[in-house]
């Protein structure tokens, strides 16, 4: 039986309210009529089934869009990336997912490495409120970054605007790779994904991070990951 507290914080009403990012195709995409699929969304099923409660998925085109919807509690679980900054509102599992954060540059740029794009007068799009705009915001000393609304949209931003770069997902980034583009050789930070909740709701924040350790261990978080086109490496250990 489940802790009455933990159903009361996580599904009042007896939904489960989860927030889904599309703005991080490795986690959720859209499938066929739209609707969400990928291992964020097998995680808010299996959670719901074991609680035993109906399922609401609550989609986003960006992770700060999420964060954002914290405050009208729009959700009770989401699907981020563990940063500092999230820390003060959000309790966090341990990750489920790694991933890594490169840049997507010009054929003919000459920049190889991410060290080479923190100089005067670069300029790097981004997708505001992500957790490499995040990350890179705390870490960069001289480029610019330039926040579009999405990561999506923070490529296209690169590209209409001859920026020097593009911030992003490494598996994503490198299924644009063309004649025109390519990917630095390495990775500025690692993306570490995880399932939120609410800080005030510390029962269900316990429960949470018991449950996403069970989908690791049982195979769950894998599964997803394959099922939707990922590589089950990305599986966090």
């Amino acid at each position: 039986m489940t802790d009455p507290l933990v159903l009361q914080q996580l599904a009042p009403d007896g939904v489960l309210r989860a927030a889904i990012n599309f703005g991080n195709p490795v986690l959720a995409q859209r499938g066929p009529g739209g609707k969400p699929q990928g291992v964020s969304v097998a995680l808010a099923k299996a959670l719901a089934e074991e609680l035993g409660v109906e399922l609401q998925l609550i989609t986003f085109e960006a992770a700060g869009k999420v964060f954002a919807a914290l405050a009208e509690d729009a959700w009770r679980v989401a699907f981020l990336a563990i940063e500092p900054v999230r820390e003060r509102e959000i309790a966090f599992s341990a990750p489920y997912v790694a991933i890594k954060g490169t840049y997507l540059v010009a054929a003919a740029s000459p920049f190889t490495h991410v060290a080479q794009l923190d100089g005067p007068g670069r300029r790097i799009a981004v997708g505001q409120g992500a957790a490499y705009d995040l990350y890179l915001s705390r870490t960069l000393q001289h480029a610019e970054l330039v926040r579009a609304p999405t990561s999506a949209a923070a490529v296209d931003w690169f590209s209409e605007q001859g920026l020097d770069a593009a911030a992003g997902v490494r598996d994503f980034l490198q299924t644009l790779v063309c004649e025109q583009w390519r990917l630095v050789q390495d990775d500025f930070m690692t993306i570490r994904q995880a399932m939120a909740v609410p800080v005030a709701h510390a029962g269900a924040a316990a429960f949470v991070r018991s449950f996403v350790e069970r989908q690791k261990e049982n195979g769950l978080v894998k599964r997803g990951l394959v099922a939707s086109g990922q590589s089950a490496e990305l599986q966090a250990t």
